[in-house]
């Protein structure tokens, strides 16, 4: 049983090919039809390979495409839509670049996809109260492009071109957040359509202050929920401004347990890095094939400082002496916008510098978060896992947030390489929680790790999930399979 139930929760993988191409029934011509007249007949597609495209995102779990994919221009067409399926007790999965690692957008029970993207506009902008609302089909990469003559600026930057809304609803996370927080930081308020097409604004229909007691935390309850309570229809996003001046570096180390501890003792001296990524020997020599990067193929640091020339110039010179303390070399550092985002381009470029590494494979990325003081622990032992493992991959990461990523290589066609890749990833996440971690730091449950959240949280803590689950999606419609 145990086995079976593994087997389920993980969704992986197909034996035979990436998309399985069929769907767990057909919608009745009536109700395709009923979709059409909410949204007309061009923004509705019964067509395989549109249906295959929206069944899977970039992970290895399996294609599982819907019976439909519509797409609403406004929250109204949502309201209708969901109401729709709502009453005929059709399943709905909410799309946007499908850019996500875990399985979120597949249709396991077939149903409805609606893809938001249409919906693209930057509605609000409130540069006084650096605040700003955005619908679903808007990408961080697009905002910041808005903002940039503005003197604002939202950091939280996952790698791939997400959209914001995809990014509150699976809690995303970034390279900047050890300085400026994850998406549950960042948003303000959202605007949800519930299963039943009701409209609930989390925080009160137009509000975005900074701060409130007034009940319970609607926002917080959407924001990483994984589309499996409601439709997020536009979201309201606290900005920042832009810094005076910003600094980027790299060093190399002779370890991973060098450059770890140095990661430690940056955040233990109060050092005021905006951001730090590790990137082991394997990763970088792949980014600089890639990305065509010269630097030194050894365990590296990418760093980021921010603030007045003066505080750049103190905060680089601490930086080296804790750096060198733990042997580093080949220091090289930025200043000019293009160098830094040279550098920024190969990091955000991992997932892809990886999978070009085996080409026709499939990536699969962990996605463990342990307490700071536990991280050289795990990631010493991480490395010797992956080498012992036989398998092909890389390790980078958040390490300044104790967040890191093991990005493994698989033949779709290997049925023992895709089960080496599913235990390495499952024993990983278990020695995330023996340390106190979490098995997810910002990729989400999905369909993979629904065991590993019940081992994370506990009975009690699943059983309430499920509990608000129930009240809020009585019918189980709402992105069914993933997180419970």
């Amino acid at each position: 049983m145990a086995r079976l139930l593994r087997a389920a929760a993980w969704g992986l993988f197909p034996r035979r090919g990436y998309c399985s191409g069929g769907t767990q029934g057909e919608l009745s011509k009536g109700f395709v039809e009923a979709l059409k007249a909410v949204v007309g007949a061009p923004h509705v597609s019964t067509a395989a390979a549109v249906r295959e495209q929206h069944g899977h995102d970039e992970s290895l779990h399996r294609c599982w495409p819907p019976e439909a994919v519509v797409w609403p221009q406004d929250v109204d067409q949502v309201s209708r839509l969901a109401a729709l399926c709502y009453g005929q007790g059709v399943p709905i999965i909410p799309f946007g670049t499908g850019t996500g690692v875990e399985g979120g957008v597949c249709a396991v029970q077939g149903g409805v996809c609606m893809n938001l993207t249409h919906m693209d506009r930057i509605v609000t902008l409130n540069p006084e109260d650096f605040s700003v609302v955005v619908e679903p089909g808007v990408t961080w990469r697009a905002l910041n492009t808005y903002l940039r003559d503005r003197g604002l600026w939202f950091p939280v930057d996952p790698g791939a071109d997400a959209s914001l809304c995809g990014m509150a609803a699976t809690g995303a996370s970034g390279t900047n957040a050890v300085r400026y927080g994850t998406m549950r930081d960042n948003v303000l308020n959202l605007e949800v359509v519930l299963p039943d097409g009701r409209l609930l604004h989390t925080a009160g229909r137009g509000r975005h202050f900074r701060k409130s007691a007034a009940g319970y935390n609607l926002t917080g309850l959407f924001v990483g929920s994984e589309g499996t309570l409601g439709l997020i229809t536009a979201a309201t996003l606290r900005l920042h401004p832009v810094p005076e001046a910003t600094l980027v570096g790299t060093c190399a180390f002779p370890s991973v347990h060098a450059a770890v501890g140095s990661t430690v003792h940056l955040l233990q001296a109060a050092v005021p890095v905006a951001r730090i990524e590790f990137l082991d020997d394997v990763m970088m020599d792949a980014c600089n094939r890639h990305s065509k990067l010269n630097c030194c193929v050894a365990p590296t640091l990418f760093l980021e400082f921010h603030g007045s020339q003066q505080a750049l110039a103190e905060q680089l010179q601490r930086a080296e002496e804790i750096c060198r303390d733990h042997g580093a070399s080949h220091f090289s550092w930025a200043r000019e916008a293009e160098a830094r985002s040279r550098l920024w381009a190969a990091r955000h470029n991992a997932w892809y510098a990886t999978l070009a590494l085996r080409p026709g494979c499939k990536g699969y990325s962990t996605d463990v978060c342990v307490p700071i003081s536990r991280l050289p622990e795990i990631l010493v032992q991480t490395k010797e896992d992956l080498k012992a493992s036989g398998l092909t991959g890389t390790i980078v990461g958040h390490v300044g947030d104790g967040n890191f990523h093991c990005i493994l290589l698989a033949d779709p066609e290997d049925t023992q390489e895709l089960r080496r890749v599913e235990a390495f990833a499952e024993q990983l996440g278990r020695r995330a929680l023996a340390l106190h971690g979490t098995c997810t730091g910002e990729h989400g449950i999905g369909l993979g790790k629904r065991l590993l959240l019940q081992e994370e949280v506990g009975p009690v803590g699943v059983e309430t999930m499920r509990q608000l689950k129930a009240t809020l999606d009585p019918r189980g419609l709402m992105n069914p399979g993933k997180v419970l």
